[in-house]
């Protein structure tokens, strides 16, 4: 029951075949039975219960919703009525949210289950989630590896079946990466589509929410719960929200494939080179139209990133100061000291790191030379999509230039770490929405992601080409040895 995915346990739910205390049942002993993988921060049993029970009254009734009684994991970045919401942070680690983000709200409507709060990198920050306060992700697929990060908790979840589907954020790659590295679909959505109110921000102008399931159907359907204009987010946009699932299987000849020469060059594993190649033949069987195209900035889309990334959360995190919540220092001599120690005390050291980052990247005689420049290398990144998107309608590429790495092996250079999302972090600075899904494994046994970029707004067409490469293949139905 626990490797069916979101679309037949509402099935099954509909049909009365189970019932949702007992699905939630089961996917709680399977987290309790699983802790060694530290992918949940938070789970309550019993809040859970009484939401599966009264799932089941609903479905009794005869009621009817897309994820009604269904289970979902939610990340620890939204805000969730009653819950603690830590954000993977010490300074946040007392923080029982008052209120439902809009993505949770619009889960509760759905009718899913909120099944615990899932392990992340500390305010979204990492490429492997290791720096949690909770402690590091271990990947099912080899738990001496990394899961990738941030959504590394969810990635884990979703993968060693704890959970049928999760959320995820995505601000530089942190859905798409570690979608990746543990075979699994994620959907980073167009920025603006999914609304942003109420998760907690890290870089305002890049986060973006999405889903995580095993299947592109699923992430179809989760979008349909997920997508829609907020009027409490002012970055959202009220354009009408197709079905999602309606096109998945639409044939693809006359579809052209877009294959950027800079995604195939110095960097990229060859193992995982050669099973991107595998998966572009495939979908020239399928009948897709390839072609060749350019995005010649997009060597610039990491230093760029990580001067406009850390500028946002250097403003976005100072509201952390231990006055309003969270975490506050126990001893200090006067307002000032309580700011200097609660934030040492309760930032892990990435944390400080970007936030340092950023505050030098805005402070005066610095803002022209680095944040101003970075700014106008964004819109760069952005027209070479842009003409891209004139050649082809979808763009193909690797998610990640590695599989999986070992846990500590890149904690102690950071740039070797943010090259981890060199293939991802382009499509955020652009807004656009983009989707990994698994397409093979290395020598190892790991997985390899395949990473698709869609033009804005054009989820739909993204998950149609996503979903006929999965039709055609089985990668994603495999599951790691000890979670099967």
């Amino acid at each position: 029951m626990h490797r069916k995915t979101v679309t037949e346990l509402a099935r099954l739910l509909r049909a009365r075949e189970i019932t949702s205390v007992e699905l939630t049942q089961a996917f709680l002993e399977r987290i309790e039975k699983h802790r060694n993988l530290n992918a949940f921060i938070t789970v309550d049993p019993e809040r859970s219960l009484t939401r599966a029970r009264k799932a089941d009254e609903r479905l009794a009734r005869g009621e009817n919703a897309p994820l009604l009684g269904v289970p979902v994991a939610q990340k620890d970045i939204f805000c969730a009525d009653g819950w603690l919401t830590t954000c993977g942070s010490k300074i946040l680690s007392n923080f029982t949210a008052p209120y439902d983000a809009t993505v949770i709200a619009k889960f509760d409507a759905a009718g899913a289950v909120l099944l615990g709060k899932t392990n992340m990198d500390e305010f979204a920050m990492g490429s492997s989630n290791e720096t949690s306060h909770y402690g590091p992700v271990r990947n099912p697929w080899n738990t001496d590896t990394v899961p990738g990060g941030s959504s590394g908790g969810s990635a884990a979840a979703v993968a060693a079946a704890l959970a049928p589907a999760a959320t995820g954020t995505d601000t530089g790659g942190s859905i798409r990466q570690p979608a990746a590295l543990t075979n699994l679909t994620g959907l980073k959505p167009s920025y603006g589509r999914v609304s942003r109110y109420g998760m907690i921000a890290f870089a305002s102008s890049l986060d973006q929410g999405g889903p995580m399931t095993r299947t592109v159907e699923d992430a179809a359907l989760l979008l349909n719960v997920m997508a829609g204009f907020d009027p409490r987010d002012s970055t959202s946009l009220d354009r009408p929200v197709p079905d999602y699932t309606a096109h998945l299987d639409r044939d693809l000849k006359g579809v052209r494939i877009g294959l950027p020469k800079e995604y195939f060059g110095e960097g990229l594993n060859a193992e995982v080179a050669k099973a991107i190649e595998v998966a572009v033949a495939e979908y020239k069987r399928l009948g897709a139209e390839l072609v060749d195209v350019s995005l010649p900035n997009s060597g610039l889309a990491v230093p760029c990133y990580y001067v406009l990334a850390p500028a946002e959360a250097s403003s976005n995190l100072s509201r952390y100061d231990g006055v309003r919540y969270g975490y506050r220092a126990r001893e200090y001599t006067d307002l000032i000291d309580m700011y200097e120690r609660t934030r040492a005390e309760g930032f892990g050291p990435e944390v400080k790191r970007r936030i340092m980052i950023g505050t030098y990247a805005l402070s005066a005689g610095y803002y022209d030379a680095y944040y101003l420049k970075a700014q106008k290398l964004r819109r760069l990144i952005a027209e070479d999509f842009r003409q891209a998107f004139e050649q082809c309608d979808v763009i193909l590429g690797p998610t990640s230039p590695t599989t999986a790495f070992r846990i500590g092996a890149k904690t102690d250079d950071p740039v070797a770490m943010y090259l981890s999302d060199i293939y991802t972090i382009s499509v955020n600075l652009a807004g656009l929405p983009g989707i990994s899904i698994p397409a093979g494994f290395d020598s190892q046994g790991l997985p390899i992601g395949m990473q698709l970029i869609g033009q804005y707004f054009d989820e739909a067409r993204l998950l149609n080409v996503a979903q006929r490469y999965q039709q055609a293949t089985d990668w994603h139905a495999r599951a790691p040895r000890g979670f099967e």
